[in-house]
């Protein structure tokens, strides 16, 4: 796990590399990579490499990046893991013809791949990576994004060259990278909490889609392809017992979590006592001679809006035997860190999991572990969201019944004028969109993170945005995913929708983000077993009716699961990870907040409070992250101190998260 960094000037650019150049944009992300730092730059300084190291695999020198193969044809930067590089590189050895200068290093592995098969040596990765690999031979850049888009990629081209980078921080140390809005993205962020690629919040920046690689030549024409789509690899289990089917689905299991047990250094779990990060745990300790480490997050008191479960998780870590901790946080904490948090999000992710999941990532780091494994992707991938199943409920009765165009034009009316009622509430007005699609025969579920309608967006929206962005839905950023969809989906089903959707678009650009930023923030790298895309297929070869037979969520995980972790785990409520923002925004955060969006609406011309005002209390952390957002990084050249809150470090000057003091204790 690393930070990657690089930059090709095109053959009719005056543009040349500098050491110094290259070493901001790489050293602004020292904390990917506390380890070691490297550099290549090309004869011609045309290209340039940079890399900073969070040593995983391979703890040597000679696993150092950026790394070339034996006769310096190809050049690589690499951020995540491969898996399976050991069987990958027995079978280059038996095929002969390559050369190795180290004893196991998955970097060094690439390399000899696409030597010997090319781009397409990418199918047989199995993990997460972010690659730039140069080839002086053809004169080549690619980048490569792992299929679900664990880690990211970000890419610039400008002034007669390519940058990219790990992380946007990395691309603004371009003295000549524009520092702008995206304002159709902002629009499209304000749908889904998150940016769908290939936009980012940054005009001019772009981040590279899971399941991508994008091929750069030396005079500027690039090639992007999507390389890997789930419906390509599924095998219906249309005739397969459920038994069966459960058994399939523990085997797969253990076989990724077993392989994110690869590790050089020390690997812990993280876990709420939920089903998945406790099927994490138990698993994990198979087979293990000392105790697994876990980490769990809790709060100083019971809040309305999320109560515990500590208790859980001691339960659960007491089940293995682990060597368990955990932390309770505090309002102060989330004020305390948001600056950090901003800052390492690069982007608007509007989530507030990411206070607990820093924490928590903070708290592992500290205990003396490198690597966390980490439960995001089941609830997607078997329906184990509540509120899903009442848009599979509305989906089918709207598939069900046919309705004359008079009927539905009467009902739209009715719909704008109650969505548009001077006390119409946020509830109220985001389910008039919800029944506008019911009626026009669209999807219902736009997305597991939906937080302003068309309508509501164009309330709180400037009056001059409000105007450009009058015409537009926010499902024209789908429309390209549901093409996709209807074209190969074997059983296009609503919950198979749901699914595919969320893997396009909320996971990779929204929970994985959360979890790459917060814990790379800290230096700790983060695995996701549910998500190996071996896994993924196999879930998505399994039948609608299986996933939640008799209406319970999740049916068929939790019959694999049974017998591994405890019942009364399984069988409780389900609650999700959290944070209590909205009982915290009726004290001092939510003054804060509504100066924050004050100024804001005061100094762009991108909201107007009166818009905002009324959202606050609902969606006050989406329309903060915008506002802190755009302090950090637009209104000003450099990074500005946020008032009360503490100073954000300068952009020159990386500051490691380790050393940052918890308020809350610590201890079981």
């Amino acid at each position: 796990m690393c930070g990657i960094a690089g930059v090709l000037s095109f053959t009719n650019s005056a543009f040349r590399v500098s050491e110094s150049y290259l070493t901001r944009m790489r050293d602004v992300m020292a904390h990917r990579g506390p380890d070691g730092a490297g550099m290549f730059v090309s004869p011609d300084r045309r290209l340039g490499l940079g890399f900073r190291r969070l040593a995983i695999i391979d703890l040597s020198e000679r696993a150092m990046q950026p790394m070339s193969n034996e006769d310096g044809t190809l050049w690589v930067v690499f951020n995540g893991e491969i898996y399976n590089h050991a069987e990958i590189r027995a079978e280059l050895e038996a095929l002969g013809g390559h050369r190795w200068k180290t004893d196991h290093s998955d970097t060094e592995v690439i390399l000899h791949a696409f030597e010997q098969w090319g781009i397409n040596c990418v199918q047989k990765f199995r993990g997460m990576f972010a690659i730039g690999l140069w080839d002086t031979k053809q004169r080549q850049l690619w980048l490569i994004r792992d299929r679900i888009g664990v880690k990211p990629l970000y890419y610039s081209i400008h002034h007669g060259r390519i940058i990219f980078a790990s992380e946007i921080k990395a691309l603004l140390e371009d003295d000549q990278q524009e520092r702008g809005v995206n304002e159709e993205a902002l629009y499209y962020y304000l749908s889904f909490n998150a940016t769908p690629a290939p936009h980012t919040l940054f005009s001019g920046i772009h981040k590279l889609a899971p399941g991508t690689w994008l091929r750069v030549n030396e005079d500027g024409q690039v090639q992007e392809c999507r390389y890997w789509d789930v419906w390509d690899y599924t095998q219906p289990l249309t005739n397969v017992s459920d038994a069966e089917i459960a058994e399939r689905i523990l085997s797969e299991l253990r076989t990724s979590v077993k392989l994110r047990k690869i590790s050089d250094v020390p690997v812990g779990v993280f876990l709420s006592g939920g089903i998945d990060s406790s099927t994490n745990a138990a698993l994990f300790s198979e087979g293990e001679g000392q105790p697994v480490k876990t980490f769990s997050i809790g709060y100083d008191r019971e809040y309305k809006s999320y109560q515990n479960e500590l208790h859980y998780a001691r339960r659960m870590a007491n089940e293995v035997g682990a060597e368990h901790h955990e932390l309770r946080l505090r309002e102060n904490d989330l004020l305390d860190s948001l600056p950090q948090i901003i800052r390492h999000q690069d982007e608007p992710l509007a989530d507030p999991v990411c206070v607990p999941v820093y924490y928590v990532s903070k708290l592992a780091r500290d205990a003396g572990v490198i690597v966390c494994q980490v439960g995001e992707g089941s609830d997607e991938l078997f329906c184990g969201y509540p509120y899903w199943k009442d848009s599979l409920r509305l989906q089918r009765f709207s598939n069900l019944l046919p309705i004359p165009s008079a009927l539905t034009n009467l009902g739209l009316a009715g719909l704008n004028f109650v969505e548009r009622g001077r006390n119409a509430s946020y509830d109220r007005q985001f389910s008039c969109e919800v029944l506008r699609r019911a009626l026009l025969k669209r999807p219902v579920f736009c997305g597991g993170a939906e937080v302003f309608s068309d309508s509501q967006k164009r309330q709180l929206l400037s009056p001059r945005l409000s105007k450009r962005f009058a015409g537009l839905s926010s499902w024209e950023a789908l429309r390209p995913i549901r093409q996709r969809f209807e074209e190969k989906a074997w059983e296009p089903s609503p919950l198979n929708w749901m699914t595919y959707l969320d893997l396009n678009l909320r996971l990779p650009e929204l929970l994985l983000m959360r979890v790459d930023k917060m814990s790379m923030a800290v230096s700790l790298e983060a695995r996701v077993p549910f998500l190996d895309h071996k896994f993924v297929e196999l879930a998505m070869s399994i039948p609608e009716a299986v996933k939640i037979r008799g209406g319970v969520l999740k049916y068929i995980l939790k019959k694999a699961v049974r017998g591994v972790i405890p019942d009364e785990l399984i069988d409780r409520k389900k609650q999700g990870f959290a944070a209590p923002v909205y009982d915290w925004y009726h004290t001092k955060f939510g003054e804060y907040v509504t100066k924050e969006m004050k100024d804001f609406c005061k100094d762009t011309d991108l909201f107007q409070f009166e818009g905002v005002s009324p959202f606050l209390k609902r969606r006050g952390w989406a329309l903060l992250n915008v506002a802190l957002w755009w302090k950090q990084y637009i209104g000003s050249a450099t990074p500005v101190p946020h008032g009360p809150l503490g100073a954000v470090p300068s952009k020159t000057q990386p500051v490691d998260l380790r050393s940052v003091p918890l308020s809350a204790a610590t201890g079981v």
